[in-house]
């Protein structure tokens, strides 16, 4: 039975630890994300940033401690137990991952035709209301090498939507962008968040969008192997006195010159 309670984290870590083969990417990870939250896990190159979204997941399985996702332990779930649960999480994947020999259409109507036993006519219904809301209406019959860099973005994140997900996940979803596109998806994800509560999380290491978006955030740090600041990013910015934290909020590199833009 999957936790309803508002109060209650909608996942929970608890000393997780992440390993290949010898190496230790993250050490003993704990933190919670509430329910309707937006959520943002930032930090340098090679932290370990996509490693743990992975986890959040279900994709990997710790080597250590727990992963709880709406009540259910990543770690001790069956196959069976994790496809139901990801019919409740959505994720959108740095490059949009659009299967490039369909339409926007049916690369939305694919989790739709997968998990679901909605007629033909329901289906076309739901893809273009998803379509719509990322404002794709019209660009259904299009392949994704018709589009733009943000478009492709926007038709994966329609695609994550398309079975009404409790969680998004997002990884690096301005990466790439013009700012002025970039702050058009913050934009698009601040409505999602606002206007269905839907939970999001987002790794990104994207200053505006960490400011303009997250409502919380943790740190990780390649070092550290694990989370070295939390809290609301602005007063993070203001309050902290990790030089770590510090050179990444203010982009300096760990010399304390500034870095090239």
């Amino acid at each position: 039975m999957l936790s309803r309670n508002p109060e209650e984290p909608i996942i929970s870590v608890e000393g997780i630890t992440a390993r290949f083969g010898e190496e230790t990417i993250l050490a003993e990870v704990s933190f919670r994300i509430l329910r309707g939250e937006i959520f943002a896990i930032l930090g340098g190159s090679g932290c370990g940033k996509t490693v743990l979204l992975k986890h959040l997941v279900g994709l990997y399985r710790p080597y250590a401690g727990t992963v709880k996702v709406m009540g259910t332990d990543i770690a001790e779930a069956e196959e069976g137990e994790l496809v139901e649960l990801r019919k409740k999480m959505g994720v959108l994947f740095q490059s949009g991952a659009l299967l490039g020999s369909l339409t926007l259409f049916e690369n939305v109507a694919l989790p739709l035709q997968a998990y679901t036993d909605l007629s033909p006519a329901a289906i076309d219904e739901i893809v273009r209301m998803k379509l719509a809301l990322v404002n794709l209406d019209g660009y259904q019959n299009h392949l994704p090498e018709e589009l733009s860099g943000g478009m492709k973005k926007r038709a994966g994140l329609a695609r994550a939507m398309a079975l009404d997900p409790e969680i998004l996940f997002f990884d690096e979803p301005t990466g790439g962008l013009d700012p002025v596109t970039a702050a058009e998806m913050d934009h698009l994800i601040k409505s999602i968040n606002t206007g269905m509560g839907t939970t999001m999380v987002i790794v990104t290491h994207d200053l505006p969008s960490i400011f303009g978006v997250a409502s919380r955030v943790i740190m990780l740090d390649k070092g550290a192997r694990g989370i070295i600041a939390e809290g609301d990013p602005s007063a993070l910015r203001e309050t902290t006195r990790d030089p770590r934290v510090v050179h990444f909020f203010n982009r300096q590199a760990a010399g304390g010159d500034q870095e090239e833009r």
